[in-house]
């Protein structure tokens, strides 16, 4: 019986972050629930496409837009389980557990992993507290969380919109609060753009960002802000 989760990963320029993404998910193909890596690029000039092809990962092009790459790599995709993650998140090593747990259990159900930055600032820890929290009371975790999936729940909720921003809350609200678990794994993420912006202006900006999405601002209008 294959394995059945298809990991599909949108990259533009994310030589920097994939290896240390692919390499987070060497637990899962030890454990035979990975079935598939698709990398899904939107026009790297980088070395992206040549980490993914040196280990071992399908890779799809096509124009970019994270959007538009993750409904292109689900396209290909052949598991009865999908796993979207961001080329600059890491899964802490206990992961297959975690998720193979939830595949078992809880199969009518999608899921994320609990966000961690890669950074020792304290406004860091706050951050995730406040993103966790939200991603549990209100049902809208953020992109770099991850999200697992059926094949057959994807489907049913059609899948990601081919926006420039917001496909990640776009999805989740569709699949609602009700059917969206959050795994006692950590999805480790890139603060990059933390720490070149600063915690507080960063997070201010995606919360305003947000904030006029779910009051109906175009996600792209609101591409135009989001750097």
């Amino acid at each position: 019986m294959p394995a059945p989760i298809s990991v599909i990963i949108p990259t533009l320029n994310a030589g920097r972050d994939l290896p240390l993404c692919l390499e987070s998910l060497m637990p899962g193909l030890e454990d035979s629930l990975i079935r598939e890596v698709i990398v899904s690029d939107g026009g790297s000039e980088d070395e992206t496409l040549a980490i993914a092809g040196a280990m071992g990962a399908r890779k799809v092009t096509g124009a970019t837009g994270r959007g538009a790459q993750l409904a292109a790599g689900a396209a290909e995709a052949r598991g009865e389980w999908l796993l979207f993650l961001h080329a600059d998140t890491a899964l802490s090593r206990d992961w297959p557990e975690r998720l193979g747990d939830h595949i078992d259990l809880r199969p009518d159900k999608a899921a994320y992993f609990e966000l961690k930055f890669r950074s020792d600032a304290r406004a860091a820890r706050g951050l995730e507290k406040r993103a966790n929290r939200r991603a549990r009371m209100l049902g809208l975790p953020y992109g770099d969380q991850g999200l697992l999936v059926s094949r057959k729940l994807y489907d049913e909720v059609g899948g990601y919109a081919d926006v420039p921003l917001m496909e990640d809350v776009m999805i989740v609200r569709t699949i609602g609060k009700r059917r969206l678990v959050q795994l006692a794994a950590e999805a480790r993420t890139s603060a990059a753009k933390y720490e070149r912006d600063g915690w507080h202006a960063r997070s201010f900006l995606n919360a305003i960002l947000i904030t006029r999405f779910l009051l109906g601002a175009k996600p792209e209008t609101l591409a135009k802000r989001y750097t």
